[in-house]
C-alpha cells in the first residue's frame, strides 16, 4: 500500500517535471534569406536551427546545420509583448553592404532573441 503511494507520487512529479520542461523551449529554427554574418563566422542562406543554454535573460546561442554547430554567439531574451505568428531572422544592414544577423523571433513565443555581444552586455550595466 505504502509502495503505491510513493509510486504515484513520484510518477506525478516526473509528469509535472516533463510538462515545464516542454514549455521551457529552447530551441527553435530559422530561414535565412541572404548571406550574414554571425560574429565573425559567415552563414549562407538557407534553414538552420537554433538552441540556447542559459537561464536567465543571458544566454548563449547556437546555430546548427544539421547536427553541426555552425556558429555560436551571446544573446539576451527580451520579452515582447506579443508572440510572434512565425519565425523570422532579423537582420542589420552594414555600411559595406554585408548583413548581420541581430536577432530572432520564433513562432508562438513572447519573446526576441537579441544577438550579439552588445546585447548580452546590455543586461549586466
Amino acid at each position: 500500500m505504502k509502495i503505491t503511494k510513493t509510486c504515484k507520487a513520484v510518477m506525478l512529479g516526473l509528469s509535472l517535471l516533463l510538462a515545464v520542461s516542454a514549455f521551457a523551449s529552447t530551441k527553435g529554427s530559422m530561414m535565412l534569406l541572404d548571406n550574414v554574418m554571425v560574429g565573425n563566422q559567415s552563414l549562407k542562406a538557407g534553414d538552420y536551427s537554433v538552441k540556447w543554454d542559459g537561464t536567465g535573460p543571458n544566454i548563449q546561442l547556437s546555430i546548427m546545420k544539421g547536427s553541426k554547430v555552425v556558429a555560436t554567439t551571446p544573446a539576451r531574451l527580451v520579452d515582447s509583448p506579443q508572440s510572434s505568428s512565425n519565425d523570422e531572422s532579423i537582420t542589420t544592414t552594414n555600411p559595406d553592404g554585408t548583413k548581420t544577423l541581430s536577432g530572432l523571433q520564433l513562432a508562438g513565443k513572447k519573446y526576441t532573441i537579441q544577438i550579439g555581444q552588445e546585447s548580452a552586455d546590455a543586461g549586466t550595466k
